[in-house]
């Protein structure tokens, strides 16, 4: 299996098929034998988290909100810092996938299939904090235009957590398609060469494609329109959820910073996060030569980028909190960096702008061990940002009295744990039952580049550093 795919590219096209096929018999072979000893191990961590996970769900809906350590000062705690976290984790994949695409991107297509799977399961882990939040969950449905007997009911289409549905329901349908019609001709590779009634499943679930002409045009172009559907939608529904804080006149909250603020910190984390996974992922499959260490310097370039960007962004919030001359701005800055929850501010000023510095070396962009624990590190970071902007903007408000502090219960940190057993359940069954890296695109891009090939794909792993 060693360096197949340059040998793919080296070779004269006619002689390329035996190539191709062993191209697909590496990334199909994880869906048709038997997980390893890490798919397992992993597999029931995740399945035991998640139930301990549920456990503290039915606590909560069945005891009440005061199951949390919420109060009168800070009604929004770890569940809506949880959500907004999601949130942003779920950025990336639409990142990576539609934006990447409509840039011709070639170097996108080791982690693109992975990075959508992960938007799917982290948006659906996010909308389990609002849902579990209102404290009666089976009220849920008012979040809609409701129709009745006596007349519609009708939501208050002034709030921005309204927004936030539409949002969010958007951003998961579009994202939903893309990655499911990226899928198709994937799974009619591996329905091909299945029997019995896994063939009978994956013919089902491919929609009979053959591979003609016609197919691939239609493909090709739904895959277009989907992309340029959700572009807009990767800066619009963080943007959205920043207005759930800015809207607000709360001091530390009613900037008009927010809403790039929260795309590019959205953008940060799921890279980040796309990155602990697909480092995982490569490992337990063995995939080396197709998420490479070339893949990973892109990504990490982003990742330096986008950190910069939050970096500029948590000094110009300080500044205009100085310049203004508003005394309760100034305190709630002054609060978050000397405030009994100084931890956290200076946890994310070292996790968020001093760490992806380190990016600026190319040995560490290349160095495996060290993405995989920075990437992590930022992601504890950016978790800590949100955190410092929802609860410590609440803590301490305009009348001394009221004064408060929070922290979680060990109810509130198991559905959070549990969000990760769902996650990673969920992300490991994709892992068996779908090619995680796609097939098509990865034997189109040789076939095109020919002799001449020199993307990622054609990188020598000497510096594959473990």
């Amino acid at each position: 299996m060693a360096h197949t795919v340059i040998a793919t590219i080296r070779e004269p096209l006619v002689e390329g098929h035996k190539s191709y096929h062993q191209i697909t018999e590496d990334i199909c072979s994880p869906t048709e034998r038997a997980p390893g000893p890490l798919w397992i191990f992993g597999f029931i961590l995740s399945i035991t988290t998640l139930g301990f996970g549920l456990a503290c769900i039915f606590l909560t809906i069945w005891n009440g909100i005061g199951e949390w350590n919420l109060n009168r000062t800070i009604g929004w705690g770890w569940d809506i810092t949880n959500f907004v976290w999601w949130i942003g984790i779920g950025h990336a994949g639409t990142l990576i996938s539609a934006i990447l695409l409509l840039f011709r991107q070639k170097w996108r297509t080791g982690v693109n299939r992975a990075a959508e799977a992960m938007t799917i399961f982290a948006v659906m882990c996010a909308g389990l904090f609002p849902v579990i939040h209102m404290g009666r969950v089976w009220l849920a449905i008012f979040i809609f235009p409701y129709p009745n007997t006596r007349g519609p009911l009708w939501v208050n289409f002034n709030s921005p957590l309204l927004w936030d549905v539409f949002a969010i329901s958007t951003y998961f349908t579009v994202s939903l398609l893309f990655w499911y019609t990226g899928l198709v001709p994937d799974l009619a590779t591996v329905r091909d060469r299945a029997k019995g009634l896994r063939k009978k499943i994956y013919s089902f679930v491919s929609f009979g494609w053959t591979g003609s002409a016609k197919h691939w045009q239609r493909w090709e172009s739904l895959s277009l329109v989907l992309a340029g559907l959700s572009t807009p939608l990767v800066l619009s529904v963080h943007t959205i959820v920043s207005f759930d804080f800015a809207t607000s006149v709360i001091p530390g909250w009613h900037t008009t910073i927010f809403p790039p603020y929260f795309v590019a910190g959205a953008v940060f984390s799921g890279f980040a996060m796309v990155l602990t996974l697909m480092l995982i992922t490569r490992k337990i499959f063995n995939l080396q030569e197709y998420i490479t260490i070339a893949h990973i310097e892109s990504m990490n370039k982003i990742i330096l980028l986008t950190g910069s960007i939050v970096g500029v962004a948590y000094l110009t919030e300080l500044f205009i909190a100085w310049y203004s001359g508003y005394v309760y701005e100034q305190f709630a800055f002054y609060n978050r960096a000397l405030g009994p929850y100084w931890w956290a501010y200076f946890g994310m000023m070292t996790c968020n702008v001093i760490s992806p510095q380190f990016f600026w070396s190319k040995k560490l962009r290349r160095n495996i061990t060290f993405t995989f624990f920075l990437s992590i590190f930022i992601n504890v970071g950016m978790w800590f940002e949100r955190f410092v902007i929802i609860v410590i903007s609440l803590h301490r408000d305009y009348l001394p009295s009221s004064w408060s502090y929070y922290t979680p219960t060990w109810v509130e940190m198991g559905i959070y744990i549990g969000t990760f057993g769902l996650f990673f359940t969920l992300f490991l069954i994709f892992a068996r039952v779908a090619p995680v890296i796609a097939i098509a695109e990865i034997k189109h891009i040789l076939k095109t580049a020919g002799d001449q090939y020199t993307g990622p794909n054609a990188t020598h792993h000497d510096n594959d550093h473990h």
